[in-house]
């Protein structure tokens, strides 16, 4: 009896867990919807967007505001991002030992390019943009700190994925469903493994217009000591400002970039 009792219980306690586990991955991604959204979207909106009942969006959408999250914009329906979470997301970039050490490494590279230079690290299936230097021209990249792009169409991306075994490769990329951003973005499984094959041989990868029309990005890897990939740099530059000696204009210092910021992050050099 007693058994029956504690086995009714731990059920009981699991059946708890799971309910707030599904709870909260809905209160993320309806965040996530509302970070990913071009301009702050509505309830109908993100009721379209998440597949949630309305009531449903209106009980996460009211939480997050409590909780400073979110805020509702100053026309009304809208909502955006609130003040806490924007605070939360400062402390955790300010105290991230990798953005830390690639400073110096980024400034540099970007001084040196004279184009936007993006320090990214991967999210789930995805790459997320944890710090950003502009170019100087007048011509810049529409991108910003926390903008999460595609494991296959970007260059930090692909530099990220050329770095995997074939299995770890396989895994992350079984569930994705490839979109196509542009006429250039590759969205076959067969071409993508040989571009990223490609990638590992060269030491570096190309977004040649798959991410963004007119744009062309180089990405290297930030491989540790361990051999562990710690996050990928790019150097992304309007098409019609392209240098006609890419390998040494943007290539060369980008993987140097990557090199200094791994040695920063190796034990016994900082």
């Amino acid at each position: 009896m007693i058994r029956s009792i504690m086995l009714s219980d731990s059920l009981a306690l699991d059946a708890a867990k799971a309910s707030g586990t599904a709870a909260f991955s809905k209160f993320m991604a309806v965040l996530q919807l509302i970070a990913d959204a071009a301009e702050p979207p509505t309830i109908a909106r993100l009721t379209a967007a998440s597949g949630y009942p309305r009531p449903t969006v209106y009980r996460i959408v009211g939480a997050l505001i409590a909780e400073g999250l979110v805020v509702e914009s100053a026309r009304g329906g809208c909502y955006a991002l609130g003040p806490r979470l924007m605070s939360l997301a400062s402390r955790s970039w300010e105290r991230s030992d990798l953005r830390v050490a690639a400073a110096d490494a980024l400034q540099t590279l970007r001084d040196a390019t004279q184009e936007t230079v993006h320090l990214a690290v991967r999210s789930g299936s995805e790459m997320v943009y944890v710090e950003k230097l502009e170019s100087p021209h007048a011509v810049r990249m529409a991108s910003r700190i926390g903008t999460r792009v595609t494991l296959y169409s970007s260059s930090v991306g692909k530099a990220y994925l050329s770095t995997l075994t074939p299995d770890a490769r396989n895994a992350l990329l079984q569930g994705i469903a490839f979109e196509r951003f542009t006429p250039n973005t590759i969205v076959d499984r067969t071409a993508l493994d040989a571009e990223l094959d490609a990638t590992r041989t060269r030491g570096y990868a190309e977004d040649r217009e798959e991410n963004e029309a007119q744009i062309f990005c180089y990405g290297s890897a930030i491989v540790g000591a361990n051999g562990a990939t710690l996050g990928c740099v790019s150097v992304s530059i309007p098409l019609f400002r392209k240098s006609a000696t890419p390998l040494d204009t943007y290539v060369a210092p980008l993987r140097e970039a990557c090199r200094a910021i791994a040695a920063g992050m190796s034990p016994g050099t900082r």
